[in-house]
């Protein structure tokens, strides 16, 4: 089997899931790690599928944005490396990011936990509370490497935080349903 991923965006409504997936089926693929999101009103979805070694990535994609036409999405698929190493191994924790909205949040957390050798695996943000008042919350999963202390990290969080003017919370994560 080959690999792909698979990447699509647009406006959202109902059947793009459907319409995406009935192509992969119709192509003999498998879907193996899914992500897919809505974002202030755009469905956003990457797949990652196991398909036939003959299939062609750009016939695959041909195919999608045929299928997918009436939606109005902009559709990728690329095949991807099978011997690209894992992740780095590590503790799962979660970081949690509140506070007054304002650009470079992410990137300020994001690059304190790259320069200790943290792994970010999953990372979701959201706008909420009302225009005038706009609450920034930012989750982070990550990994944390053996020989990361947990107290160290939270510690240079804080630092962090206090500098953004956010609040912000390392914990251990919950153990994951899939």
């Amino acid at each position: 089997m080959a690999h792909f991923a698979v990447t699509a965006v647009g406006s959202d409504r109902p059947g793009i899931v459907a319409a995406v997936t009935k192509t992969l089926v119709d192509h003999d693929c498998n879907l193996e790690d899914t992500s897919m999101s809505i974002l202030r009103g755009h469905f956003a979805m990457m797949l990652v599928v196991a398909g036939p070694i003959a299939l062609d990535p750009s016939a695959l994609e041909a195919a999608l944005v045929q299928e997918t036409g009436g939606f109005d999405l902009v559709v990728a698929v690329r095949q991807i490396d099978d011997a690209v190493p894992a992740s780095p191994e590590g503790d799962a924790w979660t970081v949690a990011v509140y506070g007054a909205d304002r650009p470079g949040i992410v990137h300020a957390i994001t690059a304190l936990l790259a320069d200790i050798g943290v792994n970010v695996v999953d990372l979701t943000t959201r706008v909420i509370g009302d225009a005038e008042r706009p609450v920034y919350a930012m989750v982070l999963e990550v990994t944390l490497p053996p020989a990361v202390s947990p107290q160290d990290v939270a510690a240079r969080l804080d630092e962090q935080a206090a500098a953004l003017g956010v609040e912000c919370s390392l914990h251990p994560s919950e153990a994951d349903i899939l």
